[in-house]
């Protein structure tokens, strides 16, 4: 009896002499790929904007299919020609995007043109792989059809469910048109001073649900979000702290709130609540500083020019994550308790947040460098605490003692909370809440904070 084997489906048919085995081939387009896309969006494109980001990755996998289709044809006796295909539509669309950089309205409009053409793809490509290659080259692309498949669904996915967000979650405050743009800003409570509160990176104003709870039992307490941050309109570029504080001095006017504040900023708010001072002195009443960013980290912390720059990197390309209904998953977990931490998971998983975070990530080396400015709150009372989790952190601690000395009337506390535990655990935000109160009641009573 005579056995007849499909040469199409045996795992790896008889070589002539010189010929490579496509499926090594395989294995090394897709190593080509992955690693051309992550040195244009490591090295070439470092930090850039979602756009950037995304065509970079499809240029890179361009790569990965170019040189299936390539090295197959002259290397093996399988040229793989249809891998032509998906090269050129990734790399026609990687390069429109690099070159073009939509915004997040046209980006938004092809999220719902570009998924049902990567199905079809997709599909098309299984169909061609599965005529064409042995069963281990198959089961090596197996995974890429499927992550291809995946992107392209919770595209669709993301499409529909984002607008729920802002539908399910309504303002909890009121917004104002400031410029060209309308901020939100939530103020409860009553009594003096009014303290208003500093978002750090990734932050909005319910993240500050705990501290506002309780502040607002004895004092005015105001959260609010920058441009692009929560509830406020996008500002037409990313601002610096000037730019922001020159917005919240609008937005506490055009709101009926009447200074002089107490300001509180949670880390990169620090510098922000600081670059305020320097701008409107006569608008301060006193200062809290939670855990913050120092307007010389840079030079004060040997690790952070790095930790920064793999930062930048990291976040430019949660855009492009959350674009393809990843964020839910890459944005942080809420420390908040019930429907609280729910509003803000939902809030911080969106593209618009995760653009935020990039976009204010950007700004940080401008944001410290303007905070400098200010070089004394004179006598003015000033409480910073620092988390225990950054005590060994070389450098921050020095740094932390250096802003306690921007006034004669201050108090430095080490609490032992993590980073985001000063405003979002319990007795992380117990300790940031009992550091307002004291600088309230010392604005109030005229006597020094550091008395108390």
């Amino acid at each position: 009896m005579t056995v007849h084997t499909d040469p199409i489906r045996a795992t790896e048919p008889h070589r002539s002499p010189g010929a490579w085995p496509v499926t090594r081939v395989v294995l090394g387009s897709l190593l080509v790929g992955a690693v051309s896309a992550l040195v244009l969006i490591m090295l070439v494109f470092p930090g850039a904007t979602e756009a950037v980001v995304t065509g970079s990755l499809l240029c890179g996998f361009d790569a990965g299919w170019g040189a299936l289709a390539f090295v197959s044809a002259r290397r093996t006796r399988r040229p793989q020609r249809w891998a032509r295909v998906p090269a050129v539509a990734m790399s026609a669309t990687g390069a429109g995007l690099v070159a073009f950089a939509p915004d997040d309205t046209a980006l938004s409009v092809l999220n719902w043109v570009w998924p049902p053409l990567m199905l079809a793809l997709v599909a098309w490509m299984f169909v061609q792989a599965r005529r064409s290659l042995p069963t281990r080259a198959r089961l090596l692309l197996a995974p890429v059809f499927v992550t291809l498949a995946a992107t392209a669904a919770g595209a669709l996915v993301q499409d529909v469910t984002s607008p729920l967000v802002r539908h399910d979650h309504p303002a909890p405050g009121r917004t104002f048109a400031v410029g060209d743009h309308r901020l939100h800003i939530d103020c409860r409570g009553a009594g003096g001073p009014t303290v208003v509160l500093f978002n750090g990176l990734g932050e909005f104003s319910a993240s500050w649900a705990r501290i506002t709870d309780q502040v607002g039992d004895t004092a005015r307490v105001c959260a609010y979000d920058r441009a692009g941050q929560g509830w406020s309109d996008d500002a037409d570029e990313p601002q610096d702290g000037v730019t922001a504080a020159a917005d919240l001095h609008t937005l506490l006017a055009a709101a009926g709130e009447r200074g002089p504040y107490v300001l509180v900023g949670h880390s990169t708010g620090g510098p922000y609540a600081l670059t305020y001072a320097a701008r409107y002195p006569g608008d301060v009443a006193g200062m809290v500083l939670l855990d913050s960013s120092s307007p010389r980290q840079f030079a004060d912390m040997p690790a952070y020019p790095a930790q920064y720059a793999l930062m930048k990197r990291g976040l430019s390309l949660l855009p492009t994550l959350a674009r393809v209904g990843l964020g839910p998953v890459t944005a942080p977990d809420s420390h908040l308790p019930g429907a609280e931490g729910d509003l803000v998971e939902a809030m911080g998983s969106t593209v618009r947040a995760q653009r935020n975070g990039r976009d204010e990530l950007a700004m940080v080396p401008r944001v410290f460098e303007q905070s400098r400015s200010l070089t004394t709150l004179d006598a003015r009372p000033l409480v910073v605490l620092t988390a225990s989790e950054n005590l060994t952190t070389e450098g921050w601690s020095a740094a932390q003692d250096r802003l306690a000395g921007l006034s004669g009337d201050s108090v430095h506390r080490d609490v032992r909370s993590s980073h985001a535990g000063l405003v979002e655990d319990v007795h992380g935000s117990d300790a940031s809440v009992a550091a307002i109160t004291a600088v309230a009641r010392s604005v109030s009573n005229g006597t020094p904070v550091s008395a108390s």
